[in-house]
């Protein structure tokens, strides 16, 4: 249907021609828009729904207390399926030093939440294929495990600002939502608005830039510099993405293109990753809570995670 419609606009309507690079790279782009926009609104009100409960509060009391691979795996399973991405992170790393939560632990989560969430998955599912979904949250999984484990064998405590030590959140509870169905459609509504307002420029910036890799950028350059065995495509892919600003959502056309080009899977997982958690703007914003050393450390971390995850998958496949 999305394929058809792109179709219609671009070779009927348009009157470009199928083989022209404008022609392609209208055609994608408008099958991708109605495509990952369709998604995205069902898929953000469906899991509105069901998360009408849940707050950073909750999130912080059902971590807290329990032994560190037991936090760490519920840090990660929660940053995975939470709408929490940069622009909470400093409130929910405050939040969990405050609560008592090893840094480690908190590491974890804050990897895992910008890099993976249900509507990335299931946006990869609808335009990849549910086989790179799965590996790449399987990736984006192991690397918040170990990611978070190797933050906290270098002891980042000394490195987080003062103020955040002093800080003592008050304990107000969690404010009442309406339980009824009623209720939970307008919050899974109001998430809609909020969600798709805050990200829908990076996610049609991701379709601009997907449409016109795949349209005017040679299949031939792009096997030459990214799609070959060389060992430095991968960490080449991860810096690209340093300067990049997305989310694991509005990378996902730009993926499509690569692997349309002939670029290796693990190259473009390592890039997607790169863009979503590993970002220019994410560090800046991480930096108001730690320090320069500890933000080189986890900066470093990631990178080199990236990239041991785009040369195994480049080995896989």
């Amino acid at each position: 249907m999305f394929e058809s419609l792109g179709n219609l606009i671009a070779f009927q309507l348009l009157r470009l021609g199928p083989e022209s690079h404008l022609g392609a790279a209208v055609q994608f782009f408008v099958m991708d828009l109605t495509k990952i926009f369709a998604l995205l609104v069902i898929v953000i009100y469906v899991m509105g729904l069901l998360r009408a409960m849940l707050s950073p509060e909750r999130v912080r009391a059902f971590v807290r207390g329990r032994p560190d691979w037991q936090a760490r795996g519920m840090a990660v399973t929660l940053g995975a399926v939470t709408p929490f991405c940069s622009c909470s992170s400093v409130p929910l790393f405050i939040g969990f030093v405050e609560a008592g939560i090893p840094l480690g632990v908190t590491f974890s989560f804050l990897i895992a939440s910008p890099m993976i969430n249900e509507v990335a998955a299931v946006i990869l599912v609808g335009v990849l294929g549910w086989k790179l979904a799965a590996l790449y949250v399987l990736a984006g999984l192991l690397v918040a495990w170990f990611g978070g484990i190797a933050m906290q064998a270098f002891h980042p405590e000394r490195w987080v600002e003062d103020y955040v030590w002093k800080i003592r959140m008050g304990e107000t509870g969690a404010i009442e939502t309406d339980r009824s169905l009623l209720g939970r459609h307008r919050y899974a509504l109001g998430e809609v608005r909020e969600i798709v307002g805050r990200i829908w420029i990076w996610v049609l910036i991701g379709i601009a830039v997907g449409a016109l890799f795949h349209g005017f950028v040679p299949a031939d350059w792009v096997t030459t510099h990214l799609g070959g065995d060389d060992w430095y495509s991968v960490p080449l892919a991860v810096l690209l993405g340093v300067p990049l600003y997305s989310n694991a959502t509005g990378i996902i056309p730009v993926a499509e293109a690569m692997l349309t080009k002939g670029v290796a899977i693990g190259t473009t997982l390592a890039l997607m990753m790169s863009v979503a958690a590993l970002s220019l703007p994410e560090m800046l914003i991480l930096r108001k809570v730690i320090r320069w050393p500890a933000l080189a450390l986890f900066a470093g971390v990631l990178a080199v995670a990236f990239t041991l995850v785009g040369w195994t998958f480049n080995l896989i496949a």
